[in-house]
């Protein structure tokens, strides 16, 4: 299992050609690829469709740490 990120860059497919094959909004696709912003499940299966991958293949969690997001955590007077 390996991250949207890494099967982008093996199979040398650019951002914008991910956006078009899924026919997701270009902001979304960069969250998810940044690991931003976790998928719905319809959106994970037009990505790895579009990679021609299995769901199963690709990592969906966050990157960042969720209590360093803006607007989550004791910073913002809210627990974690």
């Amino acid at each position: 299992m390996k991250p949207l990120a890494r099967h982008l860059e093996e199979a040398g497919i650019s951002l914008g050609r991910l956006v078009s094959a899924s026919g997701l909004d270009q902001k979304r696709v960069l969250a998810i690829v940044n690991g931003n912003y976790i998928p719905s499940p319809s959106q994970r299966e037009r990505l790895a469709s579009a990679l021609g991958v299995a769901i199963d293949e690709i990592s969906w969690g966050h990157a960042v740490p969720v209590q360093y997001m803006r607007g989550n955590g004791p910073q913002s007077g809210r627990p974690t």
